[in-house]
């Protein structure tokens, strides 16, 4: 048990630790959280910013293309189909728009002109078809190319179509190539780094020249920490189709959070800095607390155990000022009890036998008693009188102390009470206090028994020149009052009854039967198959009209 209670009590220490753990673990959770809403915070307005951008570049490029729809020289020049015409008008666009491709398209739908592109006619004829479905006279529509309007290989970047048709049923496309130039000139402005990527497989096909390509595989719709080598970034991918309409390209926004991250890290340090230092103190604390109880309990413990081994002893060195002090001051208390009490049982043990005692020692000390079935044993040494004239006083209680141990022994081996000792006689009792099914049964085993542990005294008294000893022994079953008998002042717990008085009469009857061990007919009955008996005859007894019958005990079956 010490072991289970010191193990519990550092267990109980080790909490601390665990509780330092899972403090720690929600601090840095928090931290992290903390971390992710003042990024939360910034990276919904860089994408807000890159929106912007994009607005107001694909608001150049409408102007654009509704200033080239619109524009007379470009109608005269299609009118006459005179492409060096139409690609002078082009060039005045240029000079406003440097970085936007022109193509425009016969009503036909063949390339008439371009600017800016070298794609060949096949190519440019896919450009002119994808968006031209549901574009109606002088409205523009939006559309993304994933290769631009240079080609359909994967040499090009991607670049957002806006396309009108004019009145006469020409197209007019302008393109805005998402490569690494406008990438760049939008990040600059919004303070952020920018990829444009194939949503697909993730193909990177423009970015800036500090995105963290390695960390293209991890963007999602949702934002992210993420770190590459020595560098933070919170990384988000934002899809354009609300902004162009279908488009087979998205763009991964990543802020730089590395001075954030730097700064969260640091109030992480210190905080669990401060909750271990916390921790260990209570760990160092605790674990003194902890030896100093389980030492204390052991203390005790050990005091018990001997204890339990009848050696009194006191807990000593329990000083810990508190309830477990109080336990070993209490157990001290019990201990000396404890010791009064096994003094007065050895003192008691002399007098009375161990189950009378109990009784006693239990508290059921009032008058009265109670009707049980007993079976009553006397045991006598014949011619003691004659004995007794043959013996100085101290020789004879000598030899009748050498006696009276080796019966008692027996009787109390098989259960029974020693009621009294009447001059040389022995009165036991098999049944009260505590009755069990098998009395009689014991009671006549203990009768053989002492036959024969006398032989074997007598071979020793032989031995020493001491006169041998001859008893009677006489056995009855039958109802008794056990209890306490006497006055208030001077009482004895034995048995009176109608019982006792066969018994007594059975063992002065062994002289006249020849027999040295005779039983009732109501003992008989009970322990005929144990033992091996013989029918010795019936006998009137003093206080009874009906006769006893009497049985002879030769031998266990056992035996």
């Amino acid at each position: 048990m010490l072991k289970t209670v010191r193990a519990k009590l550092y267990a109980l220490v080790g909490l601390t630790g665990v509780a330092a753990l899972a403090a720690l673990a929600a601090l840095a959770w928090t931290m992290d959280r903390q971390l992710v809403e003042l990024v939360d915070a910034r990276l919904p307005a860089a994408v807000v910013g890159l929106e912007r951008e994009l607005e107001d570049d694909l608001h150049d490029v409408e102007t654009a293309v509704r200033g080239l729809a619109e524009s007379v020289r470009l109608k005269r020049a299609l009118a006459r189909g005179d492409r060096d015409e139409a690609l002078a008008a082009l060039h005045v666009f240029e000079d406003e728009h440097p970085n936007l491709d022109i193509l425009v398209f016969d009503p036909q739908g063949a390339l008439f002109v371009q600017l800016g592109c070298a794609a060949p006619p096949e190519h440019t004829r896919r450009l002119a078809g994808m968006p031209r479905l549901g574009t109606a006279d002088g409205a523009s529509a939006r559309g993304v190319s994933p290769n631009g309007c240079e080609t359909f290989g994967d040499e090009a970047p991607p670049a957002v179509l806006v396309v009108r048709r004019m009145t006469s049923g020409a197209i007019v496309v302008v393109c805005l190539p998402l490569d690494d130039a406008l990438v760049e000139h939008v990040a600059e402005k919004i303070g952020v780094e920018l990829a444009a990527i194939d949503p697909n497989d993730a193909t990177l096909r423009a970015r800036t020249d500090a995105f963290p390509e390695r960390l293209l595989a991890r963007a999602g719709p949702e934002m992210q920490l993420h770190d590459d080598e020595a560098r933070s970034w919170a990384i988000r991918r934002v899809e354009l189709d609300p902004l162009l309409g279908p488009s087979d390209v998205s763009v991964v926004v990543a802020l730089d959070v590395t001075e954030v991250h730097a700064i969260v890290r640091r109030n992480l340090a210190l905080a669990s800095a401060f909750v271990l230092l916390v921790a260990l103190i209570a760990l160092y604390a605790g674990g003194r607390i902890a030896r100093t109880m389980s030492g204390a309990i052991r203390r005790v413990g050990d005091a018990m155990r001997k204890l339990e081994d009848a050696e009194y002893v006191h807990v000593t060195g329990v000083a810990t000022g508190d309830e477990l002090e109080d336990l070993a001051s209490g157990f001290n208390t019990m201990v000396d009890g404890l010791r009064e009490r096994d003094n007065l049982r050895a003192t008691f043990g002399k007098y009375m036998t161990a189950s009378v005692m109990e009784h006693l020692l239990s508290g059921k000390v009032q008058l009265g008693g109670e009707t049980q079935t007993a079976t009553v044993l006397f045991a006598d040494i014949r011619s003691f009188t004659t004995l007794s004239e043959a013996m100085d006083a101290q020789a004879l209680v000598s030899l009748l102390n050498e006696y009276f141990t080796e019966m008692v022994s027996i009787i109390i081996q098989e259960g029974g009470v020693v009621d009294k000792y009447i001059g040389d006689a022995i009165m036991a009792v098999f049944g009260p206090p505590v009755p069990a099914p098998d009395d009689a049964v014991r009671a006549v085993r203990a009768a053989v028994r002492m036959r024969g542990a006398l032989a074997e005294l007598n071979k020793r008294l032989a031995a020493r020149g001491t006169p041998i000893l001859c008893i009677g022994i006489g056995v009855h079953t039958g109802e008794v009052v056990a209890g306490n008998i006497g006055s208030e002042a001077r009482m004895e717990y034995t048995v009176i009854g109608d019982a006792v008085n066969v018994a007594s009469r059975l063992e002065t009857a062994t002289k006249e039967l020849g027999a040295d061990i005779v039983l009732s007919g109501e003992t008989h009955a009970l322990v005929e198959a144990t033992c091996v008996t013989r029918f010795l005859d019936e006998i009137s007894v003093k206080g009874r009209t009906a006769p006893v019958r009497v049985y002879a005990v030769d031998e266990l079956h056992d035996a």
